[in-house]
């Protein structure tokens, strides 16, 4: 084939050896605009997995390239006059322009035509001259924005500013984040060794602190003075170097490209690197996203019968590794962003947070990583719920936690997970059996399912109530036999469906209407929940007194049957979250409109049930952080303001969930998806969180608490498919302190046997 590489960086360069490696008889002639040694970035990182990738499809490049690498195997966190440092991190750096003369030379080797200052024209004219046009242009790549109606890119414009500067400095000990507070803002940098006099040094800010300081109005010169002055004390009078010559004025500075198209291809022309898809700096994955796009391209069009089939399978196999480390570095580049959410924390937990901040790196694989640092960490965070400085060293999900005078022995949480097994309301044996089996699983925190404050305001006619004598009396008898006979604490959550009720039980048509006997339905606004739900009543101020005193009635009652917490649910688009939620609030009174409007009647009620609710005792508010919808919804940001009103009105803790507010919704799913709704409550209105959604592993729970992300987790398809997950974890990652019931003990030897056996197996 004739191939044409548009752009001579690592991605073009790679794929022209990958194809020459395959079939030398290919003409493979590679364009660049700048000069062979130009080049406007510093150092490379690449990890061993990734050279070793390399390795396997041209060993004599990836000899070459780690002939000249700097190692390093620890990293170090410079905060608040703290210098953290854990190790087993592993990383490789090269500087960027010897990479590039580096892969050069092998294209030289193998008869690549490289063509340097040379301008690259429309991408038609390729498209004409040559069998194969690979447009691996860069991060602001010509061809993708000429061809866009084709790739069809989403090039999201990221928040904080950078420049990507060099020095002298030594940094060789360790990859190396440096937080500076300026009288204008945080300063960061993130700065590493790629050779044996020079390192990577990367300056970035808020786009705020960036006006603040005055950035836009200074020359280059000015800018990189700037910069020493705020780093001085990590410099050793080493200067900061800029190698963007070609660059003026606030230009030097830029905002992160997030980028990926829709599609990679189109006739004989295919998207490579950058140009495809960026990954941000912060994980430095963007030249391992290169390489590697680079060999699948290459084998696939050796190995698929036509370039058709061969771009297909390219992009299928590819996208879903890039949309892997896009989402991780998605989440580092937004904890960037956000950093000074967290810059208040314990050095502890803030070296933490950020060594955990993709979430490709967890709490179990930093034992792995650094088992001393650690450790130190664990006990760190022991000793700040409150546990002796000797006490045994237990991950974070073990440590105590107290609400007001309830004091939990963990921080596992069983959540509400709706049963339809009541009769009337009353909770029957079933119920008993059911939270039986969980409170004695080892969880500190027991849920009820949303228990319903009148007939009507159930969800389903198999829902629980707290509105008539006997359903007290049922719930009783269960939250006696938990107080009994476990260690668990037990929270009844109070709720009223509101316009999502009258429907039929689960597993016989979540949310759509009983064929008979449905009952009135009562909501904020005359908004059905969808097209086949019946329409219901927006509320009179008659009825909001009559439903408020029922949520009133039903909290006394809990407080009878011995709860030791109770919930308000202002979640999931059920009566209070309707109020919150403008897709279902279109109130013009007082109750409707602005957010604070909304808030009036949800805390109306919180603060009636705080009232009669003893003093001593923990309340607290499930939200729906998210409506999914975009700005026409509930926000995270406005979650954060719900957050602080029902702070203010006496929670103790927001039980942090997302969506389920309208059939509109289009949520994001993944491992721990609404967590981060959870740790910008915690962090920003300053109240205690619960992190649900998708978390089932102990690795989820220890490392949502130890960053800080929240102080419960929450977990309910795990204890659904096994009440005794906490003992069972806890089994399986070592812990050995965890007390079980007593006859159940000649069980836990066996389980703690058989988890030290498979333990050792994976070891050897």
């Amino acid at each position: 084939m004739r191939i044409a590489c548009l752009g001579g960086g690592p991605a073009g360069l790679y794929f022209a050896i990958s194809m020459k490696l395959r079939n030398p008889s290919h003409e493979v002639t590679v364009f660049e605009r700048n000069k062979a040694d130009d080049t406007f970035g510093w150092g490379v990182v690449l990890s061993d997995d990734a050279l070793e990738n390399m390795a396997q499809n041209d060993p004599v490049s990836a000899a070459a390239i780690r002939e000249n690498f700097a190692y390093w195997d620890d990293i170090a966190v410079v905060h608040d006059g703290h210098r953290t440092v854990s190790g087993g991190h592993g990383f490789a750096g090269i500087g960027r322009k010897k990479m590039l003369l580096l892969l050069q030379e092998r294209a030289r080797e193998l008869g690549v035509d490289l063509r340097f200052e040379t301008p690259i024209g429309p991408v038609e004219t390729y498209a004409d001259d040559y069998d194969l046009v690979v447009a691996s242009d860069g991060i602001n790549s010509a061809v993708r924005t000429s061809w866009a109606q084709h790739f069809k890119p989403e090039v999201d414009i990221r928040e904080c500013k950078f420049i990507w500067l060099g020095t002298h400095q030594k940094f060789d000990d360790a990859f190396t984040f440096i937080f500076e507070k300026t009288a204008h803002g945080w300063v960061w940098v993130h700065a590493y060794q790629f050779d044996d006099d020079t390192a990577t040094v990367i300056v970035e800010c808020q786009q705020d602190t960036w006006d603040r300081i005055g950035f836009e109005k200074m020359s280059k010169s000015e800018i990189i003075a700037k910069c020493e002055e705020i780093f001085a004390d990590h410099l050793n009078g080493h200067p900061l170097m800029s190698n963007a010559d070609h660059l003026r004025g606030s230009a030097v500075f830029m905002n992160f490209p997030r980028v990926l198209c829709e599609k990679w291809h189109h006739e004989n022309v295919v998207l490579l690197g950058d140009a495809s898809a960026t990954a941000h700096f912060s994980i430095g994955s963007g030249s391992r996203l290169a390489f590697d796009s680079a060999i699948a391209l290459a084998e696939f069009l050796h190995s698929e019968p036509d370039m058709r089939r061969a771009f297909e399978r390219y992009q299928d196999e590819r996208r879903l590794d890039v949309l892997r480390l896009q989402s991780a570095a998605r989440n580092s580049l937004e904890w960037f962003e956000q950093v000074e959410r967290y810059l208040d924390m314990d050095p502890v937990q803030f070296n933490y947070a950020l060594l955990t901040r993709s979430q490709r790196i967890s709490h179990e694989n930093l034992r792995l990583r650094d088992p001393d640092w650690l450790r130190s960490a664990e006990g760190w965070f022991q000793q700040k719920a409150g546990l002796p400085a000797d006490a045994p060293v237990r991950p974070p999900m073990f440590a105590p936690f107290r609400l007001r005078e309830m004091a939990l022995d963990n921080r596992i949480v069983v959540s509400p997970m709706a049963q339809y097994k009541a009769v009337d309301g009353c909770p029957t044996d079933w119920h008993l059996v059911h939270y039986g089996e969980r409170a004695k699983g080892g969880a500190g925190l027991i849920y009820t399912e949303m228990t319903c404050v009148s007939e009507t305001g159930r969800i389903t006619p198999g829902c629980p109530g707290l509105y008539a004598p006997e359903h007290e009396a049922a719930w009783s008898r269960l939250v006696d036999f938990v107080h009994a006979e476990t260690r668990a604490k037990i929270c009844c959550q109070i709720g009223h469906s509101g316009r999502k009720g009258s429907t039929n039980i689960g597993w016989e048509g979540m949310d759509t209407p009983l064929a008979t006997g449905n009952w009135d339905l009562i909501s904020a606004s005359a908004i059905p929940w969808s097209g086949g739900n019946a329409t219901p009543r927006a509320m009179t101020r008659e009825e909001m007194d009559q439903v408020r005193d029922q949520f009133v009635a039903a909290t006394r009652m809990a407080e009878r049957a011995g709860f030791d917490m109770i919930e308000l649910h202002a979640a999931h688009g059920y009566l209070i979250s309707s109020f919150i939620s403008p897709v279902s609030n279109a109130r013009e009174d007082a109750y409707g409109g602005s957010l604070e409007n909304r808030l009036r009647y949800p805390l109306e009620v919180f603060a009636a049930m705080r009232a009669v609710w003893p003093a001593p005792r923990p309340m607290s508010v499930r939200i729906s952080a998210n409506d999914w919808v975009g700005e026409d919804g509930v926000t995270p940001g406005d979650a954060v303001e719900v957050a602080r009103a029902f702070k203010a009105a006496g929670a103790d803790i927001i039980d942090v969930s997302a969506g389920q507010t309208t059939p509109e919704a289009r949520p994001v799913y993944g491992r721990m998806f609404q967590t981060p709704f959870s740790d910008r409550i915690r962090n920003e209105a300053g109240i205690s969180t619960m992190a649900v959604g998708n978390i089932y592993e102990a690795d989820h729970a220890n490392s949502i608490l130890m960053a800080g992300r929240a102080d419960l987790v929450a977990l309910g398809r795990p204890h659904l498919a096994d009440p005794y997950w906490t003992f069972h974890e806890a089994a399986r990652i070592g812990d050995r302190h965890a007390i079980w019931p007593l006859p159940y003990e000649a069980g836990r030897d066996q389980a703690w046997r058989l988890a030290d056996r498979e333990a050792e197996a994976i070891r050897a």
